[in-house]
């Protein structure tokens, strides 16, 4: 990775992790396809980029995932309070992460799947 990211790297970076954003108007996925597309668009002009675009993708698949063993506890009474607080984790955690790579620092979800290598 860079080590000073430009101010076009940095703006993308924080591009990638907002636009997770997405699944407020894609609500099937778009929590994935919006950082997926930036993803595959600019993987290949930064490696600033291309780790923070990875990086919210992937955390984005782990959230999808979890909100899907929300849906299934909600029978058990335990996945609406739980999704609760997976959708809290991935607001902050996205909006910090966001905030990080613009000020050029790169940013690693505390838990997520790295399935996106």
């Amino acid at each position: 990775m860079n080590a000073s990211p430009t101010q076009d790297e940095r703006t993308w970076g924080m591009i990638a992790h907002l636009s997770a954003f997405a699944v407020f108007i894609f609500p099937a996925g778009g929590n994935i396809i919006a950082p997926l597309i930036v993803w595959l668009a600019r993987r290949d002009t930064s490696a600033f980029v291309e780790a923070e675009a990875r990086e919210a993708l992937n955390f984005n698949i782990t959230v999808t995932l979890a909100w899907i063993v929300c849906g299934i506890l909600t029978f058990a009474l335990i996945g609406i309070p739980l999704g609760v607080v997976v959708f809290l984790g991935w607001l902050v955690m996205t909006i910090v992460a966001a905030i990080k790579t613009t000020e050029g620092l790169g940013y690693r979800y505390p838990f997520s799947l790295r399935l996106v290598k």
